[in-house]
């Protein structure tokens, strides 16, 4: 017989790996500040631009002489801009261990047909970051959002590179540290550990990747929107607010709002300290409980954003299919949204823990998760 329904439900039942969890404060009117029907070049939109930019430079401790622009399509627009205008100068060494990561290897190795050494590993596992030979530019994600392994820290990384390191860390900026003189080039977008609205991603450029793009001509052709330089030199005014398509303003207020909601929990070790909490709260029900485990089989690489678990019980024959009917389950109860793993993955749920989210509701969600285990596993009984 499945166990009682617990008393205590989340506040907030939204635990989705992005679009992720908006800043507990959130409502609508705080964006009523918006530069809503006035063009992004009048001072107004530039000033606003310009305080995003500078607002993440304050709060991530980006180095002031790194670049960093806003630019079209999220993580993937900023990555893909990368790619297309960095690679090819050198071999790529294409580090992959998740889905996303694999994208990059496709798109590196399929569509720029560059000379790529790939090392990938499987769910829950990491490549053996020992053997990179950082002569090569490196692509790498820092944080795997649909397996839940990160990278442990940026000791493997080479400080006398000659390569360019080429960082995705859409889920890992804002929750982890990032060692900003061994990243050359890094990614993120909105809509994950700030919980920020999608489409705009951001795109972090070190001295040596400016020195790159201004030296290195790639042999294919560049759309406009990828076009990083102009005559040789980087087109500056995309760095300081002046964007290579139109943003949304509302999508800016609603950053920037996230940006003073992040100094107001303590600026980066806030945020850090939020998800490590969330976190821990569902390693700890992991380890109280046999049926469930962490994705990530290193303690060390588990990520305390996107924290991937698996169902471990042996009367689980359609691993899939149980994994989807839990996730249901929650869904329907409006106890946790958006949770089933990624689609790509190994079958087990996958729960939002970045800063946006608070502990009391991922402590109030599991024992629901308990529950509809549970009831599942009683449903697999009867139906034998």
């Amino acid at each position: 017989m499945a166990t009682q329904q617990p008393a205590t439900r989340p506040a907030n039942p939204r635990f989705s790996s992005g679009p992720c969890a908006k800043p507990p404060t959130f409502t609508l009117d705080k964006l009523a500040d918006a530069a809503l029907g006035r063009s992004h070049r009048a001072a107004i939109g530039k000033d606003k631009l310009k305080a995003a930019i500078e607002g993440t430079r304050e709060i991530l401790g980006i180095p002031a002489d790194y670049k960093i622009g806003i630019v079209p399509a999220s993580d993937t627009g900023a990555v893909e801009m990368a790619l297309w205008s960095l690679l090819g100068e050198r071999k790529v060494e294409m580090l992959a261990w998740e889905s996303f990561g694999a994208g990059w290897v496709t798109d590196v190795v399929k569509q720029l047909k560059i000379d790529a050494e790939v090392k990938t590993a499987d769910y829950g596992q990491i490549v053996d970051l020992a053997s990179v030979d950082f002569n090569n530019d490196v692509v790498f994600t820092w944080n795997g959002t649909t397996s839940g392994v990160r990278v442990p820290n940026g000791d493997w990384i080479a400080a006398d590179r000659t390569g360019l390191t080429i960082c995705d860390a859409t889920s890992a900026a804002f929750a982890m540290d990032l060692p900003w003189e061994k990243l050359d080039v890094t990614t993120f977008s909105w809509q994950k550990v700030l919980g920020g609205e999608a489409a705009h991603g951001m795109l972090i450029l070190s001295p040596r990747a400016v020195e790159r793009l201004e030296s290195y001509t790639p042999a294919w052709p560049l759309p406009k929107i990828f076009r990083l330089t102009k005559g040789g030199k980087l087109i500056d005014g995309i760095f300081t607010g002046a964007t290579i398509n139109t943003p949304s303003m509302l999508a800016v207020e609603d950053y920037l709002f996230a940006l003073d909601w992040a100094r107001s929990v303590g600026g980066l070790k806030g945020l850090q300290a939020r998800a490590d909490a969330n976190a821990q709260a569902v390693f700890d029900f992991c380890d109280a409980n046999d049926w469930i485990a962490n994705l990530a089989e290193d303690d060390a690489t588990r990520s305390n954003t996107s924290v991937c678990l698996k169902f471990t019980d042996d009367r689980i024959t359609d691993g899939a299919a149980f994994a989807k009917a839990v996730a249901k389950r929650l869904e329907t109860e409006n106890i946790a949204l958006d949770i089933g793993a990624y689609r790509d993955a190994p079958a087990g749920l996958r729960i939002w823990c970045g800063g946006t989210v608070e502990t009391s509701d991922i402590a109030a969600m599991l024992p629901w998760l308990a529950w509809a285990f549970e009831a599942e596993i009683a449903a697999l009984t009867q139906a034998a």
